[in-house]
């Protein structure tokens, strides 16, 4: 124990040195990322993040292992939530953990020829594997954590095409359309269901023409929902108007039993709207 409190107290009298070292010592000829940004803020935030760092990985060497492998796991988050390294290359960001790791073996090997007693070898290769096991822990967490930011946004931005990809259009008089094209998958059509709903409130939609003619497949559950979806709308007040179902949706819909009753049903969208419209 006495030995640790040695070096934690060593390693603490020099991380301040430890940072400031790695960050004159970075390498990199890509001008994106954070490692070569030339704003001052982000320099001062990446050097303080760094320091951050190299502080809870002293605590492995005063008897507060447990702090390190909690307090950690927040540093890890911010870093992985931090948009600068966002937008920094993963395998990047790894490289800097391995040149930190590598320049407290070095310190350590430094301290130990500095001592006069020399420190024994194994306690020399505890400290080694110590700092190299925290270290890999922290770029675990930090890739793990990296990978559920990067799902989340992936998912955020996959829903706002979605949503962009079925608007409720106004045409006349309360009367409004919404042409649906593409694949629609069970995700998909969720978010077209809760778009539906609020654009045609917001817009006061009287008569919705929902046009397929643009769906080339549908699966049971997505024919399941466009049916929910129809008898949401008039719980809301809103009739519908299908138009453009193609044989292939029309034959899966018969085979699933699933029915379109709640609304009219037309073969394509200009005799929906003609047939229709006059009479709003």
């Amino acid at each position: 124990m006495e030995k640790n409190k040695s070096i934690y107290l060593f390693l603490e009298e020099n991380a301040k040195k430890i940072s400031d070292e790695w960050y004159e010592t970075i390498e990199d000829d890509d001008s994106h990322g954070v490692y070569t940004s030339t704003n001052p803020v982000v320099i001062e935030t990446l050097k303080k993040q760094n320091l951050e760092f190299n502080y809870l990985l002293n605590h492995i060497f005063n008897g507060e292992e447990d702090v390190y492998y909690c307090e950690i796991k927040k540093w890890a988050v911010s870093i992985a939530e931090d948009p600068e390294h966002q937008n920094t290359p993963i395998y990047k960001v790894i490289r800097e953990f391995m040149r930190v790791r590598n320049l407290y073996l070095i310190y350590i090997k430094q301290f130990s020829l500095d001592k006069q007693d020399k420190e024994p070898l194994k306690l020399l290769e505890e400290w080694r594997v110590a700092v190299t096991q925290a270290v890999d822990f922290a770029i675990n967490l930090f890739v793990e954590k990296s990978y559920h930011v990067s799902q989340r946004k992936i998912q955020s931005q996959k829903e706002m095409i979605y949503e962009l990809s079925s608007p409720v259009i106004l045409l006349y008089k309360g009367a409004a359309l919404l042409p649906l094209i593409g694949d629609i998958d069970t995700d998909r059509a969720k978010i077209i269901m809760d778009s539906t709903l609020f654009q045609c409130t917001e817009k006061n939609v009287s008569h919705l023409f929902l046009d397929l003619s643009g769906v080339l497949i549908i699966d049971t559950m997505v024919a399941q929902q466009l049916s929910h979806l129809m008898t949401a709308l008039k719980l809301i007040g809103v009739e519908t108007t299908i138009s453009g179902i193609r044989p292939e949706i029309a034959q899966t819909s018969v085979q699933l039993g699933i029915s379109f009753s709640e609304g009219s049903i037309k073969s394509t969208l200009a005799q929906a709207i003609s047939d229709t419209i006059p009479a709003l």
